[in-house]
């Protein structure tokens, strides 16, 4: 089966609100063998919303629709999936207690015009959500053209959407569904899009099952290995011997982590080898600390994070030498190494990190243009240093220096 994912609402379209659900229901469908081949944002307009409707049911067996199940004059979509399949709105007592209890429960008193969310399109399977007034439903009718079609109707709101697309939506779909999609992401780093494609075109030539699909991130190319099987284990078995290849072809430029971040990975390096870490940031202003901590547990690891953006800072906190930064400046490899062991140093971990480099788009000298990133990273009595020149707008720059910092970190581990 295949399905369509249509989600109302205007602010959408304006840009109010990031779509976030269209991403969470596709790869939750993913996981039960599902395919989406279509996503659809309409606005809370009835002839756009009907029209949305008879174009994905015209080309999926399940159209999913989010948002539109609330009390207020605009929420019209179960009237309109009622209208697409004939059928007429009817009571449902059990949703009206709902409403009432929900209500009770932040202490108000139920509007009238919340008696629309205890109406639904007749036969619809209701689907009761425990953290909002609007209760979801799904119908499965006939079309004219005697095919049977799948109706979903789910709240906006991720908080009550994503509850009963996991614990209802889904065990409701498996029966009509006997695979598994599997993927695992592998990052490869230091190789452009194009090269890293160019490398491995042969196996994306002669691809069936698995699939492999390359899209680029900021300073890294991920490639999704994916499978089709009847079970996670036989999809891992049959991802097994491309990922291999993969590792074989890109080499230590290439690790997997689930969620195919960096600092995911290198945070679980950190942990795994039990290592302790200090970062001194210039250029970067605390953006690859940030990132780090993003990560659960890291508080075992990371000990503590400098931003010495000045010069000054430089030598007051990290001991850089004065004498370095008059001869070198402080966009240089020798600055970088002094302030990525004036961390390690001052914090007493075994490992320093430093960023120094031009942003922009002030700053920038002909010797040291915009883009011009020196980061440093201090282990085990060694020094690995990677320089870069990096394109783009300040921000572009600044994350590009930190991805490649976190993946310098992860290198330095892994040897």
């Amino acid at each position: 089966m295949n399905a369509e994912i249509l989600c109302v609402g205007t602010e959408l379209l304006h840009g109010d609100i990031v779509n976030t659900n269209a991403q969470y229901i596709a790869k939750k469908l993913a996981e039960i063998g599902i395919d989406v081949h279509y996503q659809s944002v309409v606005g809370d307009n009835p002839s756009r919303m009907k029209e949305g409707f008879h174009l994905g049911f015209s080309r999926a067996d399940i159209v999913i629709c989010t948002g539109g199940l609330g009390p207020t004059k605009d929420d019209i979509t179960k009237e309109i999936l009622a209208n697409f399949f004939n059928l007429e709105m009817v009571y449902d007592e059990a949703s009206y207690e709902h409403v009432k209890t929900m209500y009770a429960r932040f202490r108000k008193d139920m509007p009238k015009n919340n008696m629309r969310q205890t109406y639904f399109p007749k036969g619809a399977k209701i689907l009761k959500n425990d953290n909002g007034t609007a209760n979801a439903c799904i119908l499965r009718e006939k079309t004219d053209g005697e095919q049977y079609k799948i109706g979903i109707l789910l709240p906006g709101p991720p908080k009550e959407m994503k509850p009963l697309m996991d614990e209802q939506v889904i065990p409701y779909l498996k029966q009509f569904s006997n695979e598994v999609v599997f993927g695992e992401k592998v990052v490869v780093v230091n190789i452009g899009e194009s090269a890293a494609e160019e490398m491995i075109m042969d196996l994306i030539d002669n691809q069936t099952n698995p699939t492999i699909a390359p899209y680029a991130s900021a300073g890294k190319v991920i490639f999704r290995v994916t499978a089709k099987a009847k079970s996670k284990e036989e999809a891992l078995e049959i991802i097994k011997p491309v990922k291999e290849e993969l590792f074989k072809r890109f080499g230590n430029n290439a690790y997997v982590t689930e969620s195919g971040l960096v600092e995911d990975r290198t945070a679980e390096l950190l942990l795994e080898k039990n290592l302790t870490i200090a970062i001194s940031e210039s250029c970067t202003g605390g953006m690859v600390a940030s990132r780090l901590v993003a990560y659960s547990g890291i508080s075992k690891s990371f000990r503590e994070g400098f931003i010495t953006y000045s010069n000054e800072a430089k030598m007051r906190t990290l001991g850089v030498k004065k004498e370095t930064l008059d001869k070198y400046g402080a966009v240089s490899e020798e600055t970088a190494k002094e302030m990525a062991f004036g961390a390690a140093k001052v914090v007493g971990t075994d490992i320093g990190v430093a960023t120094t480099g031009v942003a922009g788009p002030d700053g920038a000298t002909e010797e040291k243009p915009v883009g011009l990133v020196f980061v440093c990273v201090y282990y085990k009595d060694e020094y690995n240093v990677l320089k870069i020149n990096a394109t783009g707008n300040r921000d572009t720059i600044r994350e590009r220096a930190s991805t490649s910092v976190l993946n310098l970190i992860r290198e330095s581990i892994e040897g």
